[in-house]
């Protein structure tokens, strides 16, 4: 029964709402967050050296504050920011489909859990995004409702 839902399509889709809104929420609010991922399903562009993804578990945790935070944006599909990593704070932008985030977390609470598993077939998985930033900010954009996340977060800066 249990695996009945939690591979639901309609659930997936619930929880994949959810948790952009749980996003959304905490752009709106200027709030450093921290999110659960499975790393098989995130890219990196530009790709990160194999030294530095050795030490990746399948399970990890990113935590978007400061720059990370300040360059985070979330289109219906994708959240994405920018994270050095290794000693040399090697950059690279990161794209987490939402079904990937498994927490959300903030001050190590979890205040997002997503049960349900990842799709299985490719019709429902986000499409990989080429162009980086630029589509990525392009998408965002080309919503009125992200325009006033962009604006509130710059206007809270100030």
């Amino acid at each position: 029964m249990l695996h009945d839902i939690v591979s639901n399509k309609n659930f997936r889709k619930m929880m994949l709402e959810h948790s952009s809104e749980v996003i959304e929420y905490l752009f709106d609010e200027n709030i450093e967050f921290s999110i659960l991922t499975s790393l098989a399903n995130i890219t990196f562009d530009p790709p990160l050296p194999e030294y530095i993804t050795a030490d990746f578990k399948p399970i990890t945790l990113f935590t978007l504050a400061g720059y990370t935070y300040d360059s985070a944006r979330l289109d219906s599909e994708i959240l994405s920011f920018e994270a050095g990593f290794g000693r040399e704070n090697f950059g690279s932008l990161v794209s987490v489909p939402l079904y990937a985030i498994l927490q959300i977390i903030i001050e190590n609470t979890p205040i997002f859990i997503n049960l349900a598993t990842p799709p299985e077939n490719e019709e429902e998985k986000p499409k990989d995004k080429k162009d980086g930033i630029k589509k990525s900010m392009d998408i965002f954009l080309s919503n009125p409702n992200n325009k006033k996340l962009l604006k509130k977060k710059v206007k809270k800066k100030e």
